[in-house]
């Protein structure tokens, strides 16, 4: 291996935070990854890692080479993308994450098409809803659905995301339609639990904010499971219109209190600002962004609303 690998390397292990936990997320022997730190080590005649049985820890040369490191990292990836122009011959892994519902649903078929165009590339996927650390556990890749207020990560925006509230035609009959924000507290609710918010957050139709406490009678982490639970007639629920666009659209679901408003999230494509981020990433980054510049289909929540007043299926 050449320094520029061994180097890459030792970045990997300081985020990692370890040389076991590294050749994990490298798949590759625990030994082989302190044979080469060993060798770089040797390559600079100085210690980069002060090592024992249990932890490690950076050496104050150890520190400035991290540093130095992921400068020249991500100036060589940079060089290489745009050297690469238009070059689409890529390889290897690529680890990403992202939500379940709207994995499967919306970027499944993406990634889809992504991976025929590229046959040498191997598509590492973990559909979560849960908060990944993407440098601890080894992605170089997640779409979030969030307002995204950590400033660890480096993000392109996607999408808006938009929210409404809803629920199946025979619990409005048996419950009533709510008209007002007062009426809406004395429904049965249904959450989100993976957001840890117990209160909505909603805008009134003179844009005053309201923040409405929730008890609900059942809390999921799943988006689907709670669209079927409302279809079901268990309440009234505030989901994506990514979820629940197609059930709207066919009358399974009737939105209600629509002329107010609750909060817009967007989706993005994140990636740790510590590592340099490869070529193959970035062509990922660019397609996706470039399939969601059309304004999706579950972004009109009016059209969906109309599909079903004519009657129209949706699917």
């Amino acid at each position: 291996m050449g320094q520029m690998e061994n180097m890459a390397l030792f970045v990997r292990i300081v985020e990692a935070g370890g040389i076991g936990k590294a050749a994990a997320q490298l798949d590759i022997a625990k030994s082989a990854v302190s044979r080469r730190l060993v060798e770089l080590e040797q390559q600079l005649d100085t210690q980069l890692l002060s090592r024992t049985t249990r932890q490690s820890h950076l050496t104050d040369a150890g520190r400035i080479y991290y540093q130095k490191a992921l400068t020249i990292l991500n100036d060589v990836a940079e060089l290489n993308a745009q050297t690469s122009g238009i070059s689409t011959n890529i390889e290897g892994t690529l680890r990403l994450t992202a939500p379940l519902s709207f994995g499967l649903t919306h970027l499944a078929p993406i990634l889809d098409e992504f991976s025929q165009l590229h046959d040498n590339l191997c598509i590492d996927i973990d559909f979560s809803d849960r908060h990944v650390d993407l440098v601890e556990e080894g992605y170089e890749l997640a779409i979030r659905i969030s307002d995204l207020k950590d400033s660890t990560l480096k993000a392109k925006r996607l999408t808006a995301i938009r929210h409404c509230l809803c629920a199946s035609p025979e619990y409005l009959k048996q419950y009533g339609q709510p008209k007002n924000l007062a009426q809406l507290g004395q429904h049965r609710l249904l959450q989100y639990t993976q957001n840890g918010h117990n209160k909505l957050h909603i805008k009134d139709p003179q844009h005053k904010q309201h923040q409405l406490d929730v008890s609900a009678r059942m809390k999921a982490n799943n988006g689907d499971f709670l669209k079927m639970s409302a279809i079901n007639g268990q309440g009234i629920v505030a989901l994506p219109l990514f979820i629940v666009h197609q059930a709207i659209a066919s009358g399974e679901l009737v939105a209600i209190l629509t002329d107010h408003q609750l909060p817009n999230l967007h989706a993005y494509a994140v990636y740790p600002q510590t590592r340099f981020l490869s070529h193959r990433c970035r062509l990922l980054i660019d397609f996706i962004s470039d399939k969601f510049a059309q304004k999706p289909l579950w972004h009109d929540l009016k059209s969906n609303i109309e599909n079903s007043e004519n009657g129209e299926n949706g699917h």
